[in-house]
């Protein structure tokens, strides 16, 4: 006999979430680790003490931990999928008759008390410390490197000059954020920029991908072991931004989590000889490319050539003339050595040497740090580190393919690096869940405090 379906709604139900979420759910693997008591103890000060009782933080902070798990970009899509789906309800703790928040409330704490409290930062650095707990963490070997990341700002309504930023009519909260470090003399924002967003004036214009955008670069700062992002910064999308953005990663490492990593491995962008010289100095060991552009010499005979005497401080060249230190500064970053005019001129070799009335040779001063990172290149344990290297650019893959992370919904400086930190909590929460070891498996985490 053929069954048919009825119907008719039944008046009760015998119905238990736990029986309808499976036990290696993603989000239940996940809800075993997050753990919001330092969470709550941050924002605690930032809610009045009388008045109705506020939405609670950690069930926005959870709703929006879902929308980046599950690349959701949309808070509108957001709410009305936890509103339908019962293992998201599951891991907000809503139940199946509790209210999910407007999408509009999300705006209100995020530029509000979420903001002022920095609570994005403390729950990345809450799972960095369990993944050091849980062993994931080494501290021996660092990579670093920055992923471009479109800002929500149109690539053709651009200006050119600060002053047309100064004189529009719309003065938004990313207007006004920048005008104000701007005036404050912030170096992250410089004045003399090709291109400006009068939407978003912090996102910088950058030709990466071929056509030219407005975008932030999303720096991550790992460790080579299980690839555990220990740090993130945000920083307009300038090549010049990256190398400020390692430095204060790895001093803010080192001050919450105290690591120190012995190595660094980095593409060649980073390998100049101020940053290889700022590494030496903090006894960290650069397995980087070093930018050499001395072999740029247009035909010409280059550097090698020539043979330095440190003891009179000058070079001599291959028809033994000697060419003089010359710099007027003493604290120049370029040391200048210079031949005669009537040296060059009498010249057997002039054609190959110079095409000039002379020739000069720069420099770098710190030109010995160069040559010693330049010969750690050939050893095994630099071409491992370039190796393990790698396992950046996999996180940004993953970043944008399966999260889908590829343009920014917020707005600001501020806002990139909020939506960068939890992008990399939920990329780490997901490490931590796959690696942390079966003693500590079926337990809550604890907070780091």
């Amino acid at each position: 006999m053929m069954g048919r379906q009825s119907a008719q709604e039944q008046l009760f139900y015998s119905f238990r979430f736990e029986d309808h979420i499976p036990g290696d759910h993603l989000l239940r693997q996940l809800d075993l680790v997050l753990n919001f008591e330092r969470v709550r103890s941050v924002l605690a000060g930032h809610y009045s003490a009388t008045g109705r009782p506020s939405i609670d933080p950690e069930l926005m902070l959870r709703i929006l931990l879902i929308g980046y798990v599950y690349g959701i970009r949309s808070e509108r899509q957001l709410c009305s999928e936890v509103h339908l789906n019962l293992a998201y309800r599951w891991f907000c703790r809503l139940g199946l008759e509790g209210v999910v928040p407007d999408h509009s409330t999300f705006s209100k704490n995020r530029y509000g008390r979420f903001r002022e409290s920095g609570i994005y930062r403390v729950l990345f650095e809450d799972v960095v410390g369990q993944c050091c707990s849980a062993g994931l963490v080494s501290g021996e070997g660092f990579a670093v490197d920055g992923s471009l990341i479109g800002s929500d700002a149109g690539r053709t309504r651009r200006v050119e000059s600060v002053n047309a930023i100064r004189e529009g009519e719309a003065r938004s909260r990313p207007v006004r954020e920048y005008l104000e470090a701007l005036d404050a003399g912030n170096p992250v924002h410089p004045s003399e920029a090709r291109y400006l967003s009068p939407t978003d004036p912090a996102a910088a214009w950058n030709v990466k991908e071929g056509r030219g955008k407005f975008g932030y670069f999303n720096n991550y700062l790992i460790d080579t072991d299980h690839a555990v992002i220990v740090d993130v910064e945000a920083t307009p999308a300038r090549l010049a931004q990256e190398i400020i953005a390692t430095k204060a990663m790895l001093e803010r490492v080192e001050e919450k989590h105290h690591l120190r990593p012995e190595r660094l491995a980095a593409d060649k962008a980073y390998g100049t000889g101020p940053f290889l010289g700022w590494l030496s100095k903090h006894k960290i060991i650069p397995h980087i490319p070093v930018l050499d552009r001395q072999h740029q010499t247009d035909g010409l005979l280059p550097r090698e050539a020539f043979t330095f005497n440190p003891d009179s401080n000058h070079y001599t060249c291959p028809q033994n003339k000697i060419l003089k230190h010359c710099t007027a500064r003493t604290d120049s970053p370029i040391h200048i050595y210079r031949a005669t005019v009537g040296d060059c001129k009498s010249c057997p070799i002039r054609q190959q040497c110079t095409r000039g009335t002379q020739r000069s040779l720069s420099v770098p001063f710190d030109e010995s740090t160069r040559q010693e990172v330049m010969a750690l290149q050939n050893t095994e344990a630099f071409q491992h580190s370039r190796r393990l290297r790698k396992k950046v650019e996999m996180l940004f893959a993953h970043m944008k393919q399966h999260f889908r992370f590829t343009r920014l919904k917020l707005r600001g400086l501020a806002g990139a690096a909020e939506e960068f930190l939890l992008v990399a909590t939920v990329q780490n929460l997901r490490r931590l869940v796959r690696l942390r070891p079966p003693a500590i498996a079926d337990t809550p985490c604890l907070s780091t405090t």
